[in-house]
């Protein structure tokens, strides 16, 4: 991996406090660095919606830009986990387009159940609870930023869709294993974070009465 540009001090007193006492310490520095590039592509986000809101002359409010840059990072973030794990630029990565299409494991559940059995408990658990938890953020925040009402079963069907995008790249970059688990439960997240979203705003029109 490349040195972190933001989080390199912080990154570097953690590792020297804790690295001996954690055992899934590997899992923190991918987290260190994907936090530390969605930081970086979130600035270059900022500062080309800037210029683009200044050519348009394009009405807008704080708030929505706000939420809309939150969005931004927690998009570039999952995919900086998920995918783009050991560069910082498209040109540092290698695609590998002749990889047998049998690692693709299409059969629902089968790799999740192997991990019940693993040496870790942890693996299941982040499979099962952080493919789901990843993608709640995706139902809630689509839905609250597009100006068009999108309905539940669109949501399912674009939370499948990003799912699979992802599954895909990990695939060609081969950075990942491609599983149809995880479009499954990160489909469930996405289904999740739209019920939420709306049950927050039934709250906020309760509270208003």
């Amino acid at each position: 991996m490349n040195k972190m540009i933001f989080l390199g001090p912080l990154y570097a007193y953690i590792y020297k406090t804790y690295a001996t006492r954690i055992n899934h310490f590997p899992l923190i520095r991918l987290s260190f660095y994907a936090v530390d590039k969605a930081i970086l592509y979130t600035l270059f986000f900022i500062i080309l919606r800037y210029l683009w809101i200044k050519f348009k002359k394009k009405k807008t409010s704080f708030h929505y830009e706000f939420w809309l840059v939150v969005f931004v990072f927690y998009v570039l973030l999952l995919f900086a986990l998920t995918v783009f794990r050991d560069g910082y630029f498209l040109w540092q990565f290698k695609f590998y387009w002749h990889r047998p299409l049998s690692q693709i494991n299409l059969k629902p559940f089968i790799e999740t159940m192997k991990l019940v059995n693993g040496q870790s408990l942890v693996d299941f658990f982040y499979n099962l609870y952080g493919n789901i938890m990843w993608f709640v953020p995706m139902g809630f925040f689509i839905p609250a930023l597009k100006k068009k009402p999108i309905g539940f079963f669109q949501m399912i069907i674009l939370g499948a869709l990003i799912s699979i995008s992802i599954e895909t790249l990990q695939f060609v970059l081969n950075t990942g294993v491609t599983d149809i688990d995880d479009v499954i439960f990160n489909t469930i997240g996405a289904a999740l974070g739209y019920l939420l979203y709306f049950v927050g705003k039934w709250i906020k029109k309760l509270i208003k009465i």
